[in-house]
């Protein structure tokens, strides 16, 4: 019977591009599903003899090399668990399970000290990319015991996506930190793809340019300082023809927008740790305000405005600056969140090792994360890239243009929220004083909860009336 090193459970589109991607780099590789004909699927594929799969679950683990090393790529949830007890009586002292899917990192925490009693390794590992970077080369992003990640490290560098021939696959930390980061570049996704939504709305129905002229204005935006794959992913959005009507798709496609969680997750836990994320915040409201069709309907009617004017006063370059600013913020927002979560939790994240991970392979990869790594290199110990005197300066420089941008779309009716947070974000951050000392007033005359003083310390509490 031939011995496999790698084992894979869950042989959908992602399971099996991830597979051939690891048999292209000379490692043999059994998958296991129980659905028949995605088995069959992989065991006719042509031209990999270092390739099998079964429905057999006893026939799959006893045929790993141990320490048994297996990737599952199945649904988050009770899937997982379920998995979990059919692979548990089968394994061994030493044995590996890494779970490549968007768990919750609380469940991967659960999962992580729950198998650790019984001398199994459990790892979490974000994976960024999609179809095509499961078969090509993802970003990696694997966290738990040290010891476990050195046992799966070459499998995870060769099938990982590559920067300057450096593998985008390097140690998240311990537990569940990898699938913690992983939920963290979800939400920063969030924020980017609305950021650009808000853009294309600006674009189309305020400067009332075609979709064909906008895919022209981002492949323009694409080849400078935004160059990156969500905005070359909106080009190709906009330029694919719908095959029933013959004219552009996203005419056709409902103006709704969907979640599976990641980017609630970042939202809920930045409020736990009190880390303000309010761009990723709002891309969530986006979604979930899109929904209500019906109540949207209504309100444009009483709006008792049929056409937009023009928007005139910004061009599509001050546009694009504004763009780069808001990514900037967004990405200061998730980098400082992860910084605290790492302190939090006890990850012991590398973030200069997050920010390499992020720049092939992944959705959220831009040019602006070599600066971000140079920025880290100089100052680790940083907890907010913003902190750092050349982006705060460069921000500071491009300001005056997102404030233009935001002020045009409000005027003109436009919803901003993502441009109008990270400005509001940047403003409050560098204001000189904060008007939370009156909050402090009111809380302490309505409910005797104290207030601090700037001339001395401690707590205080006196009868405002």
């Amino acid at each position: 019977m031939t011995t496999y090193s790698v084992g894979m459970v869950g042989l959908g589109t992602m399971g099996r591009n991830l597979m051939l991607n690891i048999a292209d780099h000379n490692h043999c590789i059994i998958g296991y599903d129980k659905d028949t004909a995605k088995v069959d699927e992989v065991n006719q594929i042509p031209d990999y003899p270092g390739i099998s799969a079964t429905t057999d679950i006893k026939q799959f683990v006893g045929s790993l090399e141990k320490p048994a090393r297996i990737i599952l790529l199945v649904p988050a949830g009770k899937i997982v668990d379920y998995v979990i007890a059919d692979l548990k009586p089968l394994l061994t002292k030493g044995d590996i399970i890494i779970d490549g899917g968007n768990s919750y990192f609380k469940d991967t925490d659960r999962r992580f000290n729950e198998l650790k009693e019984q001398g199994i390794h459990f790892m979490g590992m974000g994976v960024s990319g999609g179809e095509k970077g499961a078969r090509f080369g993802p970003s990696i992003m694997p966290s738990g015991d040290s010891e476990a990640y050195k046992c799966i490290k070459p499998v995870l560098d060769d099938a990982a996506a590559k920067f300057n021939d450096l593998p985008c696959s390097r140690y998240m930390g311990h537990a569940s930190a990898g699938h913690y980061v992983k939920m963290v570049h979800n939400g920063i996704e969030y924020g980017m793809m609305q950021l650009i939504a808000e853009s294309y709305d600006i674009l189309h129905r305020g400067m009332q340019y075609s979709n064909s002229e906008i895919a022209d204005i981002f492949e323009n935006w694409s080849n400078g300082q935004l160059a990156g794959f969500l905005i070359e992913s909106a080009v190709q959005v906009l330029r694919k023809k719908d095959d029933v009507t013959g004219g552009d798709l996203i005419d056709m496609v409902k103006d709704v927008a969907r979640q599976k969680g990641t980017g609630k997750w970042t939202s809920q836990d930045a409020l736990d740790l009190q880390v303000p994320v309010p761009t990723i915040d709002l891309a969530v409201v986006a979604r979930d305000l899109s929904g209500f069709v019906a109540e949207r309907q209504v309100l444009h009617s009483c709006e008792n405005q049929t056409t937009l004017p023009k928007l005139s006063q910004i061009s599509t370059d001050e546009l694009a600056d504004a763009v780069y600013t808001a990514f900037i913020l967004t990405y200061n927002q998730g980098l400082h969140l992860i910084k605290i979560a790492s302190d939090t939790y006890n990850y012991e994240v590398p973030l200069i090792d997050v920010i390499h991970n992020w720049k092939a392979g992944c959705i959220i990869r831009t040019a602006l994360l070599v600066h971000f790594e140079q920025v880290n290199a100089q100052n680790p110990q940083s907890t907010m890239l913003i902190t750092d005197e050349a982006i705060c300066s460069l921000v500071k420089q491009k300001l005056p243009t997102l404030r233009k941008v935001v002020i045009a779309a409000l005027e003109h009716n436009f919803g901003s929220s993502a441009f109008a947070s990270a400005l509001t974000y940047f403003n409050m951050f560098t204001a000189d004083k904060s008007p939370m000392n009156i909050i402090q007033g009111l809380r302490d005359l309505f409910g005797a909860h104290t207030f601090e003083r700037i001339d001395k310390t401690g707590t205080f509490h006196v009868d405002w009336d």
